[in-house]
């Protein structure tokens, strides 16, 4: 395998790297400090061949350790905002890459289920903060879909996954040209109404229309967040709904494929333009496997759940040198809002009702300002209220499920 060319850094990321050493975290970077907040990012990524360590360390030298979060401690000091600082350190990279002795294991289903367990054993384990926090495990095992499997784990204050996306995106080459990094297809915007687009005086009714939809849409959205921050709204309790303290419980990760004829069959049926992301799906196997056991639910059930999403002015992955620039629109960091989404239990006879109901209630959310809303009351939040008030409200597990998007 030969070594990856650096990632490209234009001058004004190079300097903005300089800039990171004393650097206070940003608000929501100490959030996920906090024991309840602990957050790790673990990506899966199978591999044809087996895995040598020493080439890995030798392409992380020019890939994941030119950027300035992974190669800076975060460092308590009380004289600056927050107590927590970025400062520059060199990288041991025999403390980061983890290749553990495994033993002879007989069959692929029992491969399968070590590459399950050793990651859910991730998730009760924290990376020092005296080391950068992010560590890669590589596991030379056959797996039914891979010869090998690395594991990256990340401590979240590091970026949020739009973030991450780009930079793993950026430390790779195509198979067919190995000096060029990998494209991804250009995001094409659905052709607005005439009705809309158009001028007249018909137009301007239905921009009219469609603004007091919006505006109507985000009070009731703030209205319930307020009304859930505050304790007034709280789901059914149900064995999804964790209690207080369940953000530091260990985790199962369980890996599963999805047949992309499925999802093309089901995106005929709805005859929708762009295929489903993983929320719509998880929204659609939530609401229908509650709704199969509804039976033994209460009646009257309120389960809602809190999406994670990227705010960032210029959607999608960008590149990195772009990210780090001052004053960038598509910045690095934990750039994201959240919006409470609520199930509509109920039994169906044909299983495409469950879809229509996720994307009519998706549809809904869309025509709001309550992912903008919930990012600036938390950042003011923490801002005048403390870290300490902050997460307590956070994990009183007012609602059921937390998916990241």
């Amino acid at each position: 395998m030969a070594v990856l060319e650096p990632i490209k850094v234009k001058r004004d990321a190079a300097e903005q790297a300089i800039m990171e050493n004393g650097k206070p975290l940003s608000p929501m970077a100490r959030m996920f400090h906090e024991p309840d907040s602990n957050i790790y990012i673990i990506v899966m990524l199978g591999w044809k061949t087996k895995l040598d360590p020493e080439v890995f360390k030798a392409n992380l030298n020019h890939t994941l350790l030119k950027h300035p979060r992974f190669t800076s401690l975060q460092v308590v000091n009380e004289t600056v905002e927050g107590g927590l600082k970025w400062v520059p350190t060199k990288v041991d990279l025999d403390k980061h890459v983890i290749v553990p002795k495994l033993d002879t294991i007989n069959s692929i289903e029992n491969s399968d289920r070590f590459v399950e367990d050793y990651v859910s054993n991730l998730s009760k384990t924290a990376i020092e903060m005296s080391i950068p926090m992010w560590d890669l495990h590589l596991l030379n095992i056959r797996t039914s879909d891979a010869e090998a499997v690395a594991v990256f784990r990340i401590h979240h204050s590091l970026g949020d996954g739009t973030s991450l996306m780009s930079l793993l995106l950026a430390s790779t080459r195509k198979v067919s040209n190995p000096e060029e990094v990998p494209t991804l297809p250009s995001t094409t915007t659905k052709r607005a109404d005439s009705s809309i687009s158009g001028g007249g005086f018909r137009g301007c009714l239905v921009k009219i229309w469609l603004l007091f939809i919006l505006l109507g849409n985000t009070c009731v959205d703030v209205v319930m967040f307020l009304a859930t921050v505050f304790g007034f709204l709280k789901d059914t309790e149900t064995p999804l709904k964790g209690g207080r303290g369940c953000g530091s419980n260990s985790r199962r990760i369980v890996h599963r494929t999805v047949d992309l004829n499925d999802v093309k069959f089901v995106k005929t049926a709805m005859n929708t333009v762009k295929c489903m992301k993983v929320p719509f799906v998880l929204i659609c196997t939530i609401d229908k496997g509650a709704s199969e056991r509804k039976n033994n639910l209460p009646k009257n059930i309120r389960l809602r759940a809190t999406f994670f999403i990227n705010i960032r002015p210029i959607p999608g992955i960008q590149e990195v040198a772009d990210m780090m620039k001052k004053g960038s629109l598509a910045r690095w960091g934990n750039e994201i809002g959240f919006v409470l989404f609520p199930f509509k239990i109920a039994l169906r006879d044909d299983p495409l009702d469950y879809v229509r109901d996720a994307k009519a209630a998706i549809d809904r959310k869309k025509s709001s300002l309550e992912v903008y809303c919930s990012f600036y009351m938390a950042k003011y939040f923490l801002k005048f209220c403390g870290m300490k008030v902050y997460i307590y409200i956070n994990c009183s597990q007012l609602y059921s499920i937390n998916y990241f998007n």
